[in-house]
């Protein structure tokens, strides 16, 4: 391959990793820049990180970046398959071979010929089986459980685990030679607390694979992002990708502020502010209510004129807070018996904040069961 096919091949992956690993994060471009790198060679890679992390995302970004990308990426769990039924798992087994086994069987080495084979949770395997899958790797041969035929396989082997490799090696856990043979071209996946300049991209890409599956859509406003963005993040994307689940699930179709968030992703450093009443739907919500003169949606509101206030005679000594405290809480009475008892609606007829008008129904304890009648009551008196 010529320098210009290369430099044009490269730049096409580049595209490609920008599109399927989201972020802007300096942690997530440099995990690309790697993947660029490694994935046209035949280097096996070990991705160490946290769970959740999307390690199997980058392993599959480095089969499809490779020359193997026309052939099968195969995943296997190490951790999720009973010692005693792995090397089956990965070998292959012949007819007979043990209980149960009634007929030949592909392995995972065999499926993933001319591909890619992913060993996730490869701290997982039990110290037996590394000494076997040592020897596929360095001899590139294997033979079936219960089988005497050796079988050649062309396979590239991507590993993960979120175990620490070396110190398990030093406890006599796993073996240092299989670490080595795995550790060509290790590749640290970082954690999502690592990279939170990357939250606001996943979130949307997360809402968007939702409702492309037909399964509804939010929008997260700026005040819930601002939280989630201080949130540590333990299960890391897969945690995200849940949470952005349960919302659609709860709020479909309409915006999510950060009284929406589950208690524990609303942090104690920012204020948490009410939801606001009555939002419209997310779907059609602009095109349904598009003005015709842009400019009307940044005019100010038209201003209407106060007449002045009539001079009162005070006869006798009065408490002017407690005065001055009834009368706004008559008038903001008023202005929700008016509305229908909508805060929203009755906060712009006293041109209030709704937020505002919220913190003094709650000071002077009004509530519409109570209050409504009690008022018609003294309004009649």
């Amino acid at each position: 391959m010529t320098v210009t096919a290369k430099n044009t091949t490269a730049q096409r992956h580049l595209k490609h990793l920008e599109r399927r690993l989201v972020g802007v994060s300096d942690a997530v471009s440099q995990v690309r820049s790697l993947v660029a790198k490694v994935a046209p060679t035949e280097a096996t890679v070990l991705l160490q990180g946290e769970s959740g992390t999307g390690k199997e995302v980058i392993a599959r970004l480095v089969h499809d970046c490779s020359e193997r990308a026309d052939g099968p990426f195969i995943p296997v769990n190490c951790g999720a398959i009973p010692g005693e039924l792995l090397e089956s798992e990965l070998f292959g087994h012949e007819k007979g071979a043990f209980t149960g086994a009634v007929a030949s069987r592909k392995g995972r080495f065999e499926l993933a010929e001319g591909g890619t084979l992913f060993l996730d949770e490869i701290g997982d395997m039990p110290y037996e089986m590394q000494v076997k899958l040592l020897r596929v790797l360095q001899e590139r041969t294997f033979e079936r459980v219960g089988g005497g035929k050796t079988i050649k396989c062309n396979v590239r082997v991507v590993a993960a685990t979120h175990q620490n490799l070396e110190q398990h090696v030093e406890e006599g856990k796993f073996r240092m030679d299989l670490y080595y043979r795995l550790n060509v071209f290790p590749l640290d996946v970082p954690a999502l607390r690592e990279r939170t300049a990357d939250i606001d991209g996943l979130a949307q890409r997360f809402i968007d694979s939702f409702s492309a599956q037909g399964r509804g859509a939010i929008r997260l406003e700026d005040d819930a992002l601002a939280h989630l963005r201080l949130y540590a993040w333990p299960g890391n994307v897969r945690e995200l990708g849940n949470l952005i689940e349960r919302l659609i699930i709860l709020n479909t179709d309409e915006m999510v502020f950060a009284a929406d968030l589950p208690v524990k992703y609303q942090s104690t450093e920012l204020a948490v502010a009410e939801r606001p009443e009555n939002l419209e739907p997310l779907h059609d919500q602009w095109l349904d209510n598009e003005p015709e003169d842009l400019t009307a949606l940044f005019a100010p509101p038209p201003t209407v004129p106060v007449a002045p206030p009539t001079p009162v005679h005070i006869e006798e000594p009065i408490n002017l807070k407690e005065h001055m405290a009834d009368t706004e809480r008559s008038l903001i009475i008023s202005a929700l018996e008016q509305t229908g008892w909508v805060n929203a609606h009755a906060a712009k007829l006293l041109t209030l904040q709704r937020t505002t008008l919220v913190e003094k129904m709650r000071k002077y304890n009004i509530k519409q069961e109570s209050d409504s009648s009690e008022f018609r009551r003294a309004a009649s008196e």
